[in-house]
């Protein structure tokens, strides 16, 4: 297995529970754009980002993309970990977003963990608490907020999820994660630039300082 440093990444794990996880663990890599769970898997592992970005989405039945959240190096994914102690299979489809270092742990060190270690049933309670959160902000969005608010928060949280004010993202992309078409995205993008809040380029957006 390759070397990798658990304790810097989770620092709230006991050096017990690394030391299982060391020996139990199984560390894979995967290049962005590289599928890691598709919709209707059976998923027997929980899964923890150790490096890079993962996006969860929901796919239609005409293709298009629901976008749920994204998973970032330190954080688990809730939703494998349900899956895989209860022995379900997966609602959702996870993508790599960056090139990604992950983390998969057997389903039943993962519920065994739980009455066993304080930190790791720290660490998966609130990472359920984050995720539900999360959702009910994007439920919020999409019930309760125009499609041009939605861009706002959307492109927020890009600039948070990235630590950058630049985006590497399509306007086609932004449309299939908001459920819009790319000609609705463009043409809202183009009066927040003409705003001042952000610059467009060819599969690139750069926010500005005004856009707050």
């Amino acid at each position: 297995m390759q070397e990798i440093d658990i304790k810097k990444r989770f620092p709230e794990f006991e050096n017990e529970l690394i030391k299982e996880m060391l020996e139990h663990a199984i560390i894979r890599d995967f290049m962005a754009g590289d599928y890691i769970i598709q919709s209707g898997q059976y998923f027997k592992q929980s899964m923890l980002v150790y490096e890079g970005t993962v996006k969860l989405y929901r796919e239609g039945h005409e293709g298009n993309e629901f976008y749920l959240y994204h998973i970032k190096a330190g954080e688990p994914c809730a939703l494998s970990m349900s899956c895989a102690i209860r022995q379900e299979r997966s609602e959702v489809i996870a993508k790599a977003v960056t090139d990604c270092t992950l983390i998969f742990i057997p389903a039943t060190l993962t519920e065994k963990w739980m009455t066993t270690y304080p930190g790791w049933n720290r660490f998966v309670l609130d990472s359920y608490r984050k995720r539900f959160e999360e959702m009910l902000e994007t439920i919020d969005q999409i019930s309760f907020r125009a499609l041009d608010e939605r861009l706002e928060f959307y492109l927020k949280r890009q600039r948070e999820i990235y630590g950058s004010n630049v985006i590497n993202i399509s306007h086609q992309q932004i449309a299939d994660e908001l459920n819009s078409s790319r000609e609705v995205i463009s043409r809202l993008l183009k009066k927040m630039e003409q705003r001042g809040w952000l610059e467009l380029h060819r599969n690139q957006i750069v926010l500005l300082p005004s856009f707050k």
